[in-house]
């Protein structure tokens, strides 16, 4: 629950280092600074290439042409919520080291998987713009509205958790009342996402990506390398063993907060994979980076993303989430002489109290820019993404059908403004009813979970029946509110919103909402399988392909007007035929062999995605961490210094991922 004004026994107020001015400037003026450069680009971009952000292709899906480096930037940036840095700061807080591991974990396998789902995107749907579009050219009106309320559902939650988290670390630094951060954070975005279109968005994530990776790197080697207060490794090492001994932590080893053996961490992870899977599938924002891809390495862009993303939260929360709980007893500890209380530790506090007492005024400074960084990075994401379902899927599909792609433009850009709006006042209408950071991360499994596997296997799996996806969704919704509330009520004595969500109450729901769904979908399926041959959905078509009056060949109908003579080159040297690109209407015997080898490429790319996503999978969740749970483990002074250089290791090698694709 949110931050209350009254100051309890034993509960100190978070002491603001920063004036309010602090707070403007950054929110405001670097909002607009940032604004004003993109709107300079994408300038250049429309006076001196073929890319428009007038045409509606370019706008939602960037002509369909990014290429590896910039969608795992964008990837990377996009997941990396103020709840990726806050909340994964507060489990090492409170759990020690298992939290970030475990916060790592359940965003890291999602996108790994997901880019499973991107290789069927481009070999069963590559015209569409929206998954939506993807479920209405398959199932129809009834599953695409049913998805719809799923689609907007999770863009409420995850805009939410952008703006409750990013406002509450900016309250807390400078004091700059959070209604106020929570209005003047989406503008500056929504001024560049209006202009220049999803590829502005590429943009600014790669911008982002390079001061976030900064800004991390230099809490680290702060952190480990040149603070009088936790280094060497082996300071910070008593520090935590001190606090153990004051404070121990309930279900760990010993209490210690040096263990993978930590109950409430186990449970923690298990939560964190649930909502993670909801975030990633559920989220038109993920694919729309796929649909915006190059065909050739849409895969590969999915695989980067994952592995520089999992060294985010692993390394950040490592260094401040333990930090934070290891100088809790120093006198420049924000709350001194106390502890974070349990409403600000689940606000998201952990990482700005450890920044001010490791730094200073510049590390207020730093975690203010990281924080709002990451919020107007994955806001951008979302604000494109929720465009697209209102132009594409709500006023195209039922309002006007035959709208231009001239048209879908202006309402998206309508739509945005709305939206930046909107999401001011939602952020306001949750922190008024008390809801958080941790209350959304943790309800967001519970929600989104039961439409996760229907939505996959639409786009997958050809014996899918619109039986199967409406028996899944909503039977598996339902079993999950029950599962809810009864195991809220058994397990903690009493339905109350801050019990609905808590650890237990959480994984008992999302659980049984992703796997109830999931076996239902595929049951009642199998009972009368499909056997759909995908060609309704290849057959969704760009809006600003080839102009009709122009005369197409069979070669002319197997690319849109916006592929370039380069790219053609590289999806040649990747084997991948230009007829990837999904045409408009094909009919002829030489684009339908090379649609046959595409997809066949393709499904070899889909099953490298299935290997490396299932390895990966098993590495992070079992052979590392497992073994070390089941044997209780406390981490020795040298084990403890290894851990850090595998984490500033993993931080410096994946960072460069992104760039060196």
């Amino acid at each position: 629950m949110s931050n209350s004004t009254d100051v309890l026994p034993g509960i100190s107020e978070f002491r603001p280092l920063l004036s309010q001015s602090v707070g403007y400037g950054v929110v405001v003026g670097i909002g607009f600074l940032f604004a004003a450069l993109m709107l300079f680009l994408t300038t250049i971009q429309a006076k001196f290439s073929k890319f428009s952000p007038g045409l509606s292709e370019e706008f939602t899906t960037a002509s369909r042409s990014v290429k590896p480096g910039l969608v795992c930037c964008g990837i990377v940036s996009a997941w990396t919520w103020s709840a990726t840095l806050l909340q994964s700061s507060t489990a090492a807080y409170t759990f020690g080291v298992s939290g970030p591991w475990w916060y790592g974990v359940g965003g890291t396998i999602q996108v790994a998987f997901f880019g499973m789902v991107a290789a069927k995107v481009k070999m069963n749907a590559n015209g569409a713009h929206t998954f939506l579009e993807i479920v209405k050219a398959r199932f129809g009106a009834p599953a695409h509205i049913l998805f719809t309320f799923y689609g907007f559902l999770c863009i409420l939650v995850v805009c939410g958790s952008l703006l409750l988290g990013g406002a509450a670390t900016v309250n807390a630094i400078t004091g700059m009342p959070i209604i106020a951060a929570c209005f003047l954070l989406p503008i500056g975005i929504a001024v560049y996402v209006v202009f220049g279109g999803l590829r502005a968005t590429f943009v600014c994530d790669w911008v982002h990506t390079v001061v976030l990776f900064v800004i991390i790197f230099t809490f680290l080697f702060r952190t480990y390398t040149t603070s009088d207060l936790t280094s060497p490794p082996t300071n910070m090492y008593q520090l935590l063993s001190a606090a153990a001994s004051q404070t121990p932590v309930v279900g760990n080893e010993a209490g210690s907060y040096l263990t993978m053996k930590s109950n409430q961490g186990l449970v923690f992870g298990a939560a964190t994979i649930l909502s993670g899977f909801s975030g990633v599938f559920c989220d038109q924002g993920y694919w729309q980076r796929a649909i915006a891809s190059h065909p050739a390495s849409t895969t590969k862009a999915y695989m980067l993303g994952g592995l520089s993303w999992f060294a985010i939260p692993w390394g950040f929360a490592s260094c401040l989430g333990l930090a934070a709980r290891a100088l809790q007893s120093n006198p420049a500890f924000p709350t001194y002489p106390n502890p974070l209380s349990a409403a600000q530790s689940s606000a998201g506090l952990a990482a700005p109290a450890a920044a001010v007492v490791l730094m200073g005024k510049g590390g207020a400074v730093a975690i203010l820019l990281v924080v709002f960084m990451a919020v107007t990075s994955a806001a951008s994401s979302e604000l494109i993404a929720v465009s697209s379902l209102f132009s594409y899927d709500i006023y195209r599909t039922y309002w006007r059908p035959n709208a231009s792609g001239a048209e879908i433009v202006r309402v998206s850009h309508m739509f945005i403004c709305f939206w930046a709006i909107w999401m001011g006042c939602w952020a306001t209408i949750l922190n008024k009813a008390g809801i958080d950071l941790g209350w959304l991360f943790y309800v967001q499994g519970v929600v989104l979970s039961p439409a996760v596997i229907p939505i996959a296997l639409t786009v997958t799996w050809s014996k899918l029946t619109k039986t199967g996806v409406f028996c899944g969704s909503i039977i598996g919704a339902c079993l999950g509110m029950a599962a809810w509330m009864v195991g809220c009520l058994k397990i903690y004595g009493s339905i109350t919103i801050t019990n609905l969500a808590m650890p237990y109450s959480a994984v008992c729901s999302g659980l049984t909402g992703l796997l109830f769904s999931g076996l239902i979908t595929v049951g009642v399926s199998l009972l009368n399988p499909a056997d759909y041959d995908f060609s309704g959905t290849r057959n969704i078509a760009m809006l600003d392909g080839v102009p009709p009056e122009e005369p197409r060949g069979a070669d002319e109908e197997s690319r849109p007007k916006e592929t370039s003579i380069d790219e053609e080159k590289d999806m040649e040297k990747a084997d991948m035929d230009v007829a990837t690109v999904q045409p408009v209407a094909s009919s002829a015997a030489s684009t339908d062999q090379k649609d046959d080898l595409s997809r066949e490429v393709l499904m070899k790319v889909f099953k490298k995605a299935a290997l490396y996503s299932s390895v990966l999978t098993f590495i992070v969740t079992i052979l590392v961490p497992l073994p070390m749970f089941f044997s209780h483990y406390v981490f020795s002074p040298k084990f403890y210094t290894f851990w850090v250089a595998c984490t500033l290791s993993a931080s410096i090698l994946t960072h460069i991922l992104p760039y060196y694709s």
